[in-house]
Order: C-alpha cells, then sequence, then structure tokens
C-alpha cells in the first residue's frame, strides 16, 4: 500500500480539557464506564463524570483529552494520592480510547502525556490499577515500565493489578 501523504493523515492533538470541553469530556467518561465489567465501577465514574474535574482538578491534577480532526477520540486522567503509603504518589485513571481511534497510537500518547505532567508537578511515582480483561492496556503499561505492587488499595473486583512507575 502506498504511503499517503501527510495532507490526508488524520490531525491529532492531546491538550488538558477545560471549562468549553466539560460536556465532551464527561461523555466520554460514561462512554468509558459503559465499557466496564462492574456495576460499581460503572457508578463510581459516573459520579466521577457529574463532579468533574473533581479530584482531577488544576493545578496538582489533569484530565487529557484526544482529539483526531475535530473527533473526541480519547481521555486519560491523573489525580493527586495524597492518602497513598507511596509518598508523593499521583494515579493515573481513566486511559480510554474509543474504539474507532485504537490504531493510532493514541494511549501511549496519552499515557505519555499524563506522565510528562506527573514529571513537571514534581510527583515522585505514579499508580494505577487494571483489570486482567484490559491485555491491551496492561501491555502499554509494561512498555512505559511500570511494575506490579502490592494493592494500594481495596478493590472488590478479582483480577484487579496495581502498579507503580517511580518517576
Amino acid at each position: 500500500m502506498p504511503d499517503l501523504p501527510a495532507s490526508s493523515l488524520p490531525k491529532t492533538r492531546i491538550h488538558p480539557a477545560q471549562a468549553q470541553d466539560t460536556l465532551a469530556a464527561q461523555a466520554i467518561l460514561l462512554e468509558y464506564a459503559s465499557t466496564l465489567p462492574a456495576a460499581e465501577l460503572q457508578t463510581g465514574l459516573a459520579h466521577e463524570a457529574a463532579q468533574w474535574p473533581g479530584d482531577y482538578a488544576a493545578p496538582r491534577g489533569i484530565i487529557l483529552l484526544a482529539w483526531v480532526d475535530d473527533l473526541l477520540a480519547g481521555c486519560c486522567a491523573m489525580r493527586p494520592l495524597d492518602d497513598s503509603d507511596h509518598m508523593g504518589a499521583a494515579e493515573m485513571r481513566r486511559l480510554y480510547v474509543r474504539p474507532a481511534f485504537r490504531s493510532l497510537g493514541l494511549g501511549k500518547a496519552l499515557a505519555d502525556a499524563a506522565m510528562d505532567f506527573a514529571r513537571r508537578q514534581g510527583y515522585a511515582c505514579v499508580l494505577l490499577d487494571t483489570l486482567d480483561t484490559m491485555g491491551t492496556a496492561r501491555q502499554l503499561y509494561e512498555d512505559l515500565d511500570f511494575y506490579e505492587i502490592a494493592p494500594y488499595y481495596n478493590s472488590p473486583l478479582p483480577g484487579a493489578h496495581y502498579l507503580k512507575r517511580e518517576m
């Protein structure tokens, strides 16, 4: 297949969600919630969407949105985790790319942008959790040098994995 001219490639951009992005951010968080395997996770995420930006508010947190051309394609969020046993921790959450955009590398780009934010904010480490069923995400986290740790909170879900990366 011939290479496409640069002008025909989709324009992708990642930026922090702004006030004008509230409805779009809430919609993608609710869409992500609908993909989760447990009702309590879906309810929790719906509550987060309603309280947007909540724990992810600047300056210590961020919600990143990925756009392809003018279409919202994905999101990722980072929040401080002051009550953790891991000093100076932030938690990366809500990494989600809509199925139609999953071949564009946006998951990695969103995770990289979130990690850059954590580094600039001076966080010592980033924690996250994921599930057995999220194989693509688990591979991405491994590629980003996250490693498995003991649970940093009590999850009711079987198959939960807790990961950490030092900054």
